[in-house]
């Protein structure tokens, strides 16, 4: 066999390869051995057929047609194989020369990763925002627990801002009465506008047992898009009572016996979440210097499919939910579809070279993935998934994933590997030390379990980490824990 490989580009390829007759051998056998258990010919038993009697039945060029289609993708796979072409895609094929008994020869265009020239990696050095928790923060997660201990008191007087209400919906369209469209009893808080748009409006200023019609615009379903008429029927009115902020509530609402402690507690918690953000930060602005950095040519037909399949998971979810585009996009805040699809593009484009990039140090660095980086990533990914780590082993295999997951393994342990040796340092020129961010070797305390989880390879929980549960995390020994999952090109 013979091969020779021409390049279109920074990412496509052409393969010219040339098949001796002696090569097939082995698929002229198996062809041979499926058209035996097919053709039924007076005189010879099942199984028995000559090949010679097999080519005259069925046809000899029908034989060399499906030989041909038998052998292509074991020898194409052999030639990527042998020259270490690292493909991407499905490949464009095309039959150039097939003499019977001489030879077989075909082109294979592909795309292919492209070859990056990588800057000096000794040197990475990035800057990220001060560790600053200011009064008014910790006020604001105080406040939010204090929401949390307040008291609903039944008052006689009409619905304002801020009161919790019992209301009845029914909605209708064109004077038909929606069945997914009413409810009762419903809780609701004045003002959220976290319903449907015109509730507040209406609510506001209705007493006990008094109803209100107004026009809303239906979010999902069949008729979504359309306008329909919803009356809204106050059943109860209870305003919200704050607890005293003082030494009774703090021991109330934590494990602190004074108000000054929580606070303490809170500008702790505070801290350590923007320490997390700190390290998320370095690792996002790391990956943007190296793009910044380095040239990397895009294969347009990866891009390509990728948008299409993240478009098509869209609709997909959108359909399961009962909505459209239009309901989504003006939900969103979106302008049109055009604009959806540009932003979602730019997303890919920059997923895509991220990979390439975070492949390409890989490569020069000899990064290898084990068991151990195998079994850390799977767990991670099935609390993030809330599937055991069974589970989510079993979806990889039988998703056909497995391959995909252990690049994308590879490539976050080559992150963190980078994060550990970047010169990070913050707005006021302090060097920001990683350790207050690595996995700790010994059994951290449970009020300290968010820290001991996370790394600078894991630093998704800081992306995502929300400042109220740090004050959440007060109420109780075990702190909850926030995550979110990058694009996936």
């Amino acid at each position: 066999m013979k091969s020779t490989i021409e390049e279109l580009g920074p990412t496509r390829v052409r393969m010219a390869i040339e098949v001796s007759w002696g090569d097939l051998d082995h698929a002229f056998g198996e062809v041979y051995k499926e058209l035996r258990n097919q053709v039924r010919i007076p005189g010879f038993r099942p199984g028995k057929v000559p090949n010679r009697i097999i080519d005259q039945r069925v046809g000899r060029p029908a034989v060399l047609e499906q030989v041909v289609n038998h052998a292509l993708p074991e020898v194409y796979s052999e030639v990527v194989r042998e020259n270490q072409v690292r493909v991407i895609g499905q490949p464009e094929i095309e039959v150039t020369k097939l003499e019977d008994n001489q030879t077989l020869e075909f082109t294979a265009e592909v795309d292919v990763a492209p070859k990056l020239e990588l800057p000096d990696l000794d040197a990475l050095a990035v800057t990220v925002d001060d560790v600053e928790v200011t009064d008014e923060e910790i006020d604001q997660q105080v406040s939010v627990m204090r929401e949390r201990f307040a008291m609903l008191n039944a008052v006689e007087r009409a619905a304002q801002d801020g009161d919790f209400v019992s209301i009845d919906l029914e909605a209708t369209l064109d004077g038909e009465k929606l069945e997914d469209g009413s409810t009762s009893g419903m809780s609701y808080e004045v003002g959220s506008g976290s319903l449907m748009e015109g509730l507040d409006d209406a609510v506001r200023g209705l007493s006990v047992d008094e109803s209100k019609t107004f026009e809303t615009a239906l979010l999902n379903g069949p008729d979504a898009g359309k306008s329909a008429e919803v009356t809204v029927t106050v059943r109860s009115v209870k305003e919200k009572e704050l607890p005293e902020l003082d030494d009774e509530f703090a021991s109330t609402a934590s494990e602190f016996d004074t108000l000054e402690e929580l606070r303490g507690d809170v500008r702790t918690r505070l801290s350590r979440t923007k320490v997390l953000q700190q390290g998320a930060q370095a690792r996002d602005k790391l990956v943007e210097q190296l793009l910044e950095t380095v040239e990397v040519p895009l294969p347009e037909n990866l891009v390509e499919r990728e948008v299409e399949w993240r478009n098509n998971a869209m609709t997909q979810e959108l359909q399961n939910a009962g909505m459209d585009w239009d309901g989504y996009l003006q939900m969103a805040g979106v302008d049109d579809k055009d604009a959806y699809d540009a932003d979602l593009r730019k997303n890919v484009e920059e997923a895509v070279k991220t990979q390439f990039v975070l492949d390409a140090v890989a490569d020069a660095r000899e990064v290898t993935v084990d068991n151990d980086d195998l079994s850390a990533q799977i767990m991670a990914q099935a609390q993030r998934n809330r599937v055991s780590p069974e589970q989510y082993a079993q979806q990889l295999q039988q998703g056909g994933n497995i391959a995909e997951f252990v690049a994308d393994v590879r490539r976050t342990k080559t992150l963190a590997q980078l994060l550990e040796q970047t010169t990070i340092t913050d707005a006021s020129g302090n060097v920001v030390d990683l350790e207050a961010i690595r996995p700790k070797t010994v059994q951290a305390p449970a009020a300290d379990a968010e820290d001991a989880d996370a790394s600078p390879a894991d630093l998704e929980s800081a992306d995502s980490a929300d400042s109220s549960e740090s004050a959440d995390s007060s109420e109780s020994a075990a702190s909850p824990e926030a995550a979110d999952e990058e694009a996936k090109a």
